[in-house]
């Protein structure tokens, strides 16, 4: 259980009693899963102070904003998570597409900071990692870097970045203002398809006895907070939407893989709402649909492999997208052309257009898997379809420049906007869709094996357990411990020197 990052019981206690030493010098008290589950059993102490604290400061009392019920100034909470409904005018179907607003979470703009959360606070409250000595390195394609970054700066230790070097100038430039150290970024081969080379700086890290590496890909916490933080924000979203619409059914959750952690949620609404679970790739890199490689731009979405923490066998459909639309889109929705030409042309709401802003790169892409589906699907206007945006348009103004560059070397004016809303998504249509029969998922579960058990060296028996759904139950029952290994750990925190 060590190994996959579920350990729930005291590895070592003089570890774990050095960690709260250093939480109390630093004034960190941790939140249990439960209260980023639902933050109103957040003690009403923590709550009143929150409001003076700056959600973009390194303070500690940011890790309990770590959760999907900030308001629009991430400062103060909402009874219902931040969410866009997108209209028919937008995107051509008459099912609501509902999207989560991953930009009001605190300090990285991004739902990533629950999966860095999550990885590290068990391993502290379990005496695994000392953050007065050792390193927390964060092997990622964007996001949950920076969210390990800042979550290591709270905690007192140092955070190191490993990412390819192709991604956003924006990420960087955040990087840059938060690691100790220039030295902690990381700059690895390629962009988002190189995932490999990620792994493999991450080994020769792993031999420096200072190190620890916390790979989204396969700490199974990533999948359990999902599950449990994102699924239950997502029922919420789901329950206010439907409470408007007497027919309503949740029919699908549609989420981009990349570390397979958010996609953990579809388990969730999967069990409680019986929707289907929709797994989305960039067609460029077809590895689920087609065992197929490339290299492609959907920033966030990693691939050319299958995540360890990837329950497959509960995945009902994958959906491929491009970049070259998710690129093109990005440009529609962020230039003051492209946004008139929604209000004004298309008859989109102004407050909607004014919110496309919370969509980045994979966010886009959630929305594009999402139409095909209902277009594939033959699905109507009760047929609720639930995802994610991961991040917003700040962390990509950079691309919307290179890529308008690109592709409209003659301007984006009015015309251009008109095609790119028709080419886009309009003309979204049913390809790349693909029913996963259990022959399916057979296929793409073992093609997890050449970079597991061959390449990461994790034992045959543990690959293979996670065929059967009761491995992914069964992980789940170690929240409760985690929670009160938390609360346990508070109370050293809390009492002083021993």
């Amino acid at each position: 259980m060590r190994r996959l990052g579920l350990e729930r019981d005291i590895v070592d206690a003089g570890v774990r009693d050095r960690a709260a030493d250093r939480c109390r010098s630093l004034g960190v008290r941790l939140p249990t899963f439960a209260q980023l589950a639902d933050p109103d059993t957040i003690p009403a102490d923590i709550a009143d102070r929150l409001a003076g604290v700056d959600p973009d400061a390194p303070d500690p009392l940011n890790l309990f904003r770590a959760h999907w019920f900030n308001d629009a100034s991430r400062a103060d909470r909402t009874a219902v998570p931040g969410h866009l409904v997108l209209p028919e005018a937008l995107t051509g179907v008459a099912s609501p597409i509902v999207i989560a607003l991953g930009d009001r979470f605190p300090m990285i703009g991004s739902h990533k900071v629950i999966a860095a959360y999550a990885c590290l606070a068990p391993r502290i409250v379990t005496g695994q990692f000392d953050p007065a000595s050792q390193r927390a390195v964060w092997p990622s394609t964007g996001n949950y870097c920076r969210g390990g970054v800042a979550i290591s700066r709270i905690m007192g230790c140092r955070g190191v970045a490993v990412l390819p070097a192709g991604m956003s100038r924006e990420r960087f430039a955040w990087l840059e203002r938060w690691v100790a150290d220039p030295g902690d970024i990381i700059r690895t081969p390629g962009t988002e398809s190189n995932v490999k080379e990620i792994y493999d700086r991450c080994a020769e890290l792993d031999r420096e006895p200072d190190a620890v590496i916390f790979n989204q890909f396969s700490e199974f916490a990533n999948h359990v907070a999902h599950f449990v933080i994102t699924g239950r924000a997502l029922e919420r979203v789901y329950q206010h939407v439907a409470a408007d619409r007497p027919g309503a059914r949740a029919a699908a959750f549609v989420s981009a893989t990349g570390s397979a952690g958010t996609i953990g949620a579809g388990d969730y609404l999967k069990e409680r709402l019986g929707s289907r679970t929709v797994a989305v790739e960039a067609v460029e890199c077809p590895t689920m649909l087609a065992g197929g490689f490339g290299e492609h731009n959907i920033q966030g979405i990693g691939d050319k492999h299958i995540p360890l923490i990837h329950n497959i066998m509960a995945t009902d459909l994958v959906v491929g997208v491009s970049d070259r639309a998710t690129d093109d889109l990005l440009v529609l929705f962020n230039t003051e052309v492209g946004r008139d030409y929604l209000v004004r042309r298309r008859g989109v709401p102004e407050e909607t257009v004014a919110a496309l802003g919370s969509l980045g790169l994979s966010s886009i892409c959630n929305v594009l898997a999402a139409i095909k589906v209902a277009r594939q699907q033959r699905l109507g206007p009760d047929d609720v379809l639930l995802t994610v945006a991961t991040d917003g348009a700040p962390m990509y103004h950079t691309e919307v420049d290179r890529i308008r560059a690109r592709d409209f070397p003659g301007g984006f004016d009015a015309v251009a906007a008109g095609e790119t809303f028709g080419a886009r998504l309009l003309a979204a249509g049913e390809d790349h869709v693909l029913e996963m029969t259990r022959a399916e998922r057979d296929r793409v579960f073992n093609l997890g094996y050449f970079t597991w058990v061959e390449q990461q060296g994790v034992p045959l028996d543990e690959f293979e357990a996670r065929r059967d759904q009761g491995f992914w139950t069964g992980t789940r029952e170690v929240v409760h411990r985690w929670d009160e290994r938390i609360d346990d750990f508070n109370g050293l925190v809390a009492g002083g020197p021993r």
